[in-house]
């Protein structure tokens, strides 16, 4: 019985074998290598320093003076350009010593029905005496006009017996004048004026009738000036006719644009 089996075990092996060899062939094999070094990581680049600045130096503190008061800035504080005067002025020595002022005038008046309108001119040469007080000589050309005031021309009156409505003259004469700058652009003005003057007069014949006669006339006043740079200026400039009349060459109030001219050293 033996005999028999030991055969029928050795067949049933052989078969089996190839089997046995395909299973452990697909049986995981495990892997003993070494582990692979990792690869070397790349080195961080260091940023190249900024050059170091330079640390600006600290301002020393300023020491300020303490204000002083002035009689001309009594709380010590002084305004910007202050000391610095409009040429020509009272606080400020004058440009020259000399210096050509001319002036032109109207005048408007009433007397007895009849009015006056004047229109005059007077050029005239000064000199400066001191920074505020200048005199000089000078001529006046004067220009009348002599009508009818609207009620005598109403009622049918005419200036004389040749019916004229207006009688017109032209007188020229020499002067001198006298002016004082008072406070910086304000001043006072005088002057005595001697003119061969056309004048008119009325007889109760004739009427008014035009003549000849020297007229000595005072007038006094104030005024205003404007400096237009330093070697010009602009007056205006308000007199008082002393010698107010029918007889006298200006009317009592006589307003006058003057201008200022600086000539020489």
């Amino acid at each position: 019985m033996k005999r028999h089996l030991l055969p029928v075990l050795l067949l049933v092996a052989a078969a089996g074998l190839p089997t046995f060899r395909a299973q452990a062939q697909d049986k995981p094999v495990l892997n003993t290598a070494p582990p692979a070094p990792q690869p070397a990581q790349p080195r961080p680049v260091e940023p190249t320093p900024a050059p170091a600045s330079t640390p600006e130096p600290t301002p020393e503190p300023t020491y300020n003076a303490p204000v002083q008061s002035t009689p001309d800035a009594p709380s010590g504080l002084d305004f910007p350009n202050r000391k610095n005067t409009k040429a020509g002025g009272a606080e400020d020595k004058p440009p020259t010593r000399k210096f050509i002022y001319t002036n032109f005038g109207l005048g408007f008046s009433s007397y007895n029905n009849l009015n006056q309108f004047n229109v005059s001119a007077s050029p005239a040469l000064g000199f400066r005496l001191t920074d505020k007080f200048a005199v000089g000589p000078g001529i006046s050309y004067a220009y009348s006009s002599y009508s009818l005031d609207n009620s005598a021309r109403n009622a049918g009156y005419v200036l004389n017996s040749k019916g004229d409505k207006s009688i017109n003259s032209s007188s020229v004469g020499l002067k001198a004048f006298a002016q004082y700058i008072v406070y910086k652009e304000f001043f006072v003005h005088a002057e005595y004026e001697v003119t061969n003057a056309e004048l008119i007069d009325v007889d109760g014949t004739n009427g008014y009738y035009k003549y000849k006669r020297t007229v000595a006339t005072p007038l006094a006043g104030i005024g205003y000036r404007s400096y237009l740079g330093q070697n010009a200026a602009a007056d205006i400039v308000a007199l008082y006719n002393f010698d107010n009349s029918v007889f006298s060459l200006y009317p009592g109030l006589v307003i006058r644009f003057s201008f200022l001219f600086n000539i020489g050293k």
